[in-house]
């Protein structure tokens, strides 16, 4: 813990005038987070969009800019001095001042993420960069005095409520303390050598400056001694945990706390149903118990907007057994390879995290086969798939992504019966790929890594009486054959009709006791990327 321990207070109404502390139902502690229960709309939900966008999407040179522009002699950092200038001159508090988002129209945007069926939407809340997204009075570094003066979360609040979608705040600034510490650093050859880059800019500095009477170190966090092997680029990731053992420099009680009251206006003000913290566990935990005070205060509050029935959902990364049923587990651009017991979630992008124009330049965009293949083999494993799609630093959606967006929509029109509100079959599916499904380690990264899809791989849903096979691709002989529905290796003893989604005529089908055979019609295949039958 930190030299002075926050208190372990139980936590009420923080904001909105009252101030009191009285006693609620969930603790700021482990034990009592584990009375959580996922609530059935995140259960039956399965597909979320997210907008993964903020300033570090202005230079369009892909994820943690703001880090890797301080990294001397990396891509970034020569694509910054080529475009801005050195970063002793020109740093990332610039780039913000340089993001207007004027071509970002939320609703227009929603009207089609709508369309694909996605049940909730998430919206950047903060990322590493530190700049708040919303109105906040504990942060002067927010999307509403600086860069586009506009409210960006309630921007989408507003438009996916409209909707009808479940709304959700990603916040990650907790880890900003280390992840600027490349912008302390300074060039060690060339003729700017030795200049600091703008790292330890004070409020004094800015006299002249367009940011006059804004302290730097509002935004970088950077007044404190550098990490253990900060110049080191991977330390960043072994120090991720705040394992004080790794050299990580711990911030101090007055950073933790100004995170915990910046998160809390967040919740209290933007009523978000989901949130999404990219930490270990939750956010400055093992170090501080800001992390748990926050799950504590946005779980009590949810119960009284909601009548006392929690419709809340926390997002963590790496979690042990014990924490998974304190909050919904996250696993970053990979997947588990069984169903798991509990509802969780994967989060991938169909490009790199923040807009990246050399990704639409060589057409190196998921497709939307690819996003709806793993779309299926999550549900069937009880998951959830929250998919970002990047968007431009001006906020528009450029016309390769946005295909990628309709292909989404025009197959979930026709077969989302299978996916919205359904539940795992006794199996999640069969065929060739899973025997090569990667295993999964840390906190995802395995995705990609197996073998694709074909039409012997099958994945199971179920919803009532009905049972859905998605078949991952087109056979060659018009025949599926499916091996978990032979008369003696399953637990369905009758099959009276199968038909194909988008269409009601029954398909011919011959029950075998090792196998179920059904013949597909020509016109069942709408496209090359899935089709479902529904067994009845």
């Amino acid at each position: 813990m930190l030299g002075t321990a926050i208190p372990a207070l139980y936590l009420s109404k923080f904001s909105h005038g009252q101030g009191n502390w009285v006693k609620v139902p969930f603790r700021p502690d482990w034990v009592s987070l584990e009375n959580y229960r996922v609530p059935e709309w995140f259960r039956d939900a399965k597909f979320g969009i997210w907008a993964h966008w903020g300033p570090q999407c202005q230079p369009e040179r892909g994820d943690w800019y703001a880090r890797g522009m301080y990294e001397e002699g990396s891509d970034q950092y020569n694509y910054h001095v080529q475009t801005y200038g050195h970063p002793s001159q020109f740093g990332f508090k610039d780039v913000i001042n340089e993001w207007k988002a004027e071509q970002w129209d939320a609703e227009q945007l929603m009207d089609l993420y709508a369309r694909t069926g996605a049940q909730y939407f998430m919206a950047l809340a903060n990322h590493h960069d530190n700049l708040d997204l919303y109105k906040s009075s504990h942060h002067q570094w927010n999307s509403t005095m600086v860069g586009p003066k506009k409210d960006i979360v309630a921007g989408w609040e507003r438009a996916a409520k409209k909707r009808g979608m479940r709304f959700g705040v990603s916040v990650h600034a907790a880890h900003a303390w280390t992840w600027y510490e490349t912008a302390q650093r300074s060039d060690k050859k060339g003729p700017l050598k030795g200049i600091p880059y703008d790292g330890k800019l004070s409020e004094s500095d800015g006299k002249g400056k367009w940011w006059e009477g804004m302290d730097p170190q509002g935004l970088y966090a950077q007044d404190h001694a550098l990490s253990k092997d900060s110049e080191d680029g991977h330390s960043i990731h072994r120090q991720w945990h705040w394992d004080v053992s790794t050299g990580v420099n711990v911030p101090t009680k007055d950073y933790c706390e100004n995170f915990r009251d910046r998160t809390l206006e967040l919740i209290d003000n933007y009523r978000p149903d989901i949130v999404y913290f990219d930490d270990t566990a939750l956010p400055l935990w093992p170090i501080s118990d800001v992390g748990l005070q926050i799950a504590a205060h946005f779980y009590n509050e949810n119960q009284k907007w909601h009548g006392g029935k929690l419709q809340a959902v926390i997002n963590g990364k790496i979690l042990d057994e014990k924490q998974r049923k304190c909050m919904v587990w996250d696993i970053e651009r990979g997947q588990s390879n069984k169903i798991e017991p509990e509802p969780w979630q994967t989060c991938t992008c169909i490009g790199a995290w923040h807009y990246d124009r050399r990704i639409y330049d060589n057409g190196h965009y998921k497709s939307a086969k690819t996003v709806i293949h793993m779309l299926v083999d999550v549900v069937s494993k009880n998951g959830n798939l929250l998919l970002s799609v990047p968007l431009r630093g001006d906020g528009s959606l450029d016309d390769k992504a946005r295909l990628v967006v309709e292909g989404i929509a025009d197959w979930m029109q026709v077969n989302s019966e299978a996916i919205i509100g359904s539940r795992p079959w006794d199996v999640f599916g069969e065929g060739p790929a899973q025997k090569d499904a990667p295993e999964l380690t840390a906190q995802g990264f395995n995705e990609g890594k197996g073998k694709p899809f074909t039409a012997d791989d099958i994945r199971f849903t179920t919803k009532g009486k009905d049972l859905f096979a998605t078949v991952l691709g087109i056979p060659d002989n018009n025949t599926v054959t499916i091996k978990s529905l032979g008369k003696t290796n399953s637990k369905r003893k009758k099959i009276s009709k199968i038909v194909a989604l988008g269409s009601n005529n029954p398909l011919d089908f011959v029950r075998h006791n090792t196998h179920l055979e059904v013949n597909i019609p020509k016109h069942v295949y709408r496209d090359d990327i899935a089709f479902v039958l529904r067994i009845s």
